[in-house]
């Protein structure tokens, strides 16, 4: 509870004013900030751009929005379907993301920014409505207490403030380390469970090269200043794993320490996820080729993939291996003709005869599934 204190009142002393030791250099896209307020601009901590990972038309969830600047620049980038979400749960820091709103609004033609208080490691809760609920039922007694859990059950069931399977892209920066670690995994479970299948997550945040040992999570300078609470760096990505999302890796990586505490090296890195789709896998003749340069690789689900050859895929597997993350790594062949759809039952690395995708299309991953086409 004091780490949770700590944190509450650091962010809204940096709401107030500028606290230069909550952030380390980030080069934004300057054309983004151009429209953004400077006081938003300057009052915004973090440790990475997780902007840069959304695309028209997505609905996006920043988690820990603090002054809306990530907010307000994924804004340009979803376009007029597109929207985006920022929760955080400092008063002052959404009084400030929210002062904004309508200028923002007529700057971009739309209002597509919505800021909601929230637990970012309980997505369900919905904490204007549990304020609300408070003034009008407050907790004076174990009865009143159980009431008001009971309460909270029902609107976290009923009327989840971020639903299940509804976000595109979940985008963070610099926050989830300010989570106790108690909480960590019910955090990266509610970030599974919003995204939609097919979604990403891009989370900028501090890792660890080393286990923090315990005196340093007990001092709460550290921990708010986002130091203490940072994930070691193979534990951040087994954590993204362990709860059901694939193609989890490192997108940035930053070869200096932002700082060194006790001689553990504290650095900014942005990890990228998908969630699989909940679709079965059916075989309708697609096969993958990795490129190399290594003698084989393995994907999240157990797929292993030797250098040169074609390998047979479902049609879920062939979709996620040709975009995103994956990047130029594979080829994707599509049979001239679709085979009629029969449950996938071969075993990992099964071979793909070329006869079977001869006439077919190869495409580079780069130039799979970037529009209509049935390359996927």
């Amino acid at each position: 509870m004091a780490l949770e204190h700590s944190v509450l009142d650091r962010y809204s002393e940096g709401a107030e004013e500028i606290q230069p030791d909550l952030c380390c250099p980030v080069d934004y896209d300057a054309s983004l900030l151009k429209l953004l307020p400077q006081e938003i601009i300057d009052k915004d901590y973090g440790c990475g751009d997780p902007s840069r990972y959304v695309r028209e038309g997505d609905v996006v969830l920043d988690l820990g929005s603090g002054s809306g600047k990530i907010c307000y620049m994924a804004a340009q980038l979803v376009g007029d379907d597109g929207k985006v979400i920022g929760i955080d749960m400092n008063n002052d820091m959404l009084a400030l993301a929210r002062q904004y709103q309508p200028e923002m609004a007529e700057k971009l033609g739309a209002d597509r920014v919505e800021f909601v208080k929230g637990l970012i490691q309980d997505l369900a809760v919905d904490l204007d409505a549990v304020d609300q609920q408070l003034v009008h039922y407050p907790i004076n007694d174990a009865e009143s207490l159980l009431r008001h859990q009971s309460w909270q059950q029902m609107q976290s069931t009923n009327k989840p403030l971020i639903e299940d399977n509804t976000i595109d892209l979940v985008v963070s920066n610099c926050v989830l380390n300010l989570v106790q670690d108690s909480d960590k995994t019910k955090m990266i479970e509610e970030i599974f469970r919003v995204v939609k299948p097919g979604g990403r997550v891009a989370i900028s945040d501090i890792v660890s090269d080393e286990y923090v040992p315990q005196h340093l999570k007990d001092d709460t300078t550290l921990w708010s200043g986002c130091i203490s609470g940072a994930l070691q760096e193979q534990e951040m990505l087994d954590d993204f794993i362990k709860v059901g999302f694939v193609a989890v890796a490192y997108d940035k990586w930053e070869a200096e320490p932002w700082q060194v505490v006790e001689g553990i090296e504290f650095r900014s890195v942005t990890i990228t996820a998908t969630k699989p789709k909940n679709e079965p896998c059916l075989d309708v003749g697609h096969a993958v080729i990795y490129r190399g340069p290594y003698s084989e690789v393995y994907d999240d689900e157990g797929h292993v993939y030797p250098r040169g050859q074609r390998i047979a895929t479902c049609a879920r597997t062939f979709e996620l291996m040709t975009q995103g993350v994956y990047g130029e790594d594979f080829i994707g062949i599509t049979p001239e003709t679709l085979q009629e759809a029969k449950s996938w039952c071969s075993s990992p690395g099964t071979l793909r005869l070329a006869s079977e995708t001869k006439g077919g299309k190869h495409l580079a991953a780069s130039e799979c599934c970037t529009d209509d086409t049935a390359c996927c």
